[in-house]
């Protein structure tokens, strides 16, 4: 793979045009592009643009979890997912057919990095790029209209694409809510920056070993489904509360 932009034959903003028009048909809450150069190369695979995207949870579900996650969080956190992945796949797909190179960021394909619980281009870098929001104190990306209820994905790729204004800074300012509410406390409630790194403000392994515990209490499985910080960040209830 090589930092170029692929020099097929549309315009910068047709491809961009027909991703918009292609997005929006599939129902994703949000969505937006990224221009990734500004990050090192082998980081992002010498893909140069990235799309990312995102679908909210059920707000009935979420609102229902303030005890321990549940089934129902269960089920919608597993269809969220399966459906982010074929959607990482139709973007890669189309993207492909008209002559550039893409690459999905889907479950199989990410990973996670053993024990740290970390990816090497994680979906949110890509959405702050993009201009879709700010990662939180609790290290979960959290937009303007949806707080952090929502689930998202990525796909990198060649294609030249209008780009979103970079989000550079959080915009969480003096709010701790999360931090105070962790059972692990594994948020350190530090301020986001791009220059930070994620265990500089929160402590994933905590993290993990609370939501397992939690989960296997509340719903018999142990497997790493909290979401406290998620229902009780003050954007998400803004947004919980419109509905």
């Amino acid at each position: 793979m090589t930092d170029t932009v692929s020099m097929a034959p549309e315009k910068t903003q047709d491809v961009t045009e027909a991703l918009r028009e292609l997005l929006c048909a599939q129902g994703v809450s949000c969505f937006g592009f990224a221009d990734l150069r500004r990050l090192p190369s082998d980081k992002r695979g010498g893909y140069p643009f990235g799309v990312a995207f995102g679908l909210t949870w059920d707000t009935d579900v979420l609102l229902g979890i303030e005890a321990g996650p549940t089934p129902a969080y269960h089920d919608n956190y597993n269809s969220l997912n399966a459906r982010l992945d074929e959607l990482s796949l139709l973007v890669e797909g189309y993207l492909e057919s008209r002559g550039f190179k893409a690459y999905a960021n889907t479950r199989e394909r990410v990973g996670m990095g053993g024990d740290e619980y970390v990816t090497r281009l994680p979906h949110k870098t890509v959405a702050t790029l993009a201009g879709l929001g700010w990662i939180g104190k609790s290290a979960l990306l959290i937009t303007e209209e949806f707080g952090s209820g929502l689930r998202i994905s990525s796909v990198l790729t060649n294609a030249p694409l209008t780009a979103g204004t970079p989000i550079i800074e959080g915009r969480c300012g003096d709010c701790d809510v999360c931090r105070d509410l962790c059972p692990g406390g594994a948020i350190a409630g530090r301020p986001w920056s791009p220059a930070l790194e994620r265990s500089e403000f929160l402590d994933a392994q905590a993290c993990a070993r609370t939501a397992q515990r939690r989960s296997l209490a509340t719903i018999g499985q142990k497997v790493t489904l909290c979401g406290l910080c998620v229902l009780s960040c003050p954007w998400t209830q803004r947004y919980l509360t419109s509905k």
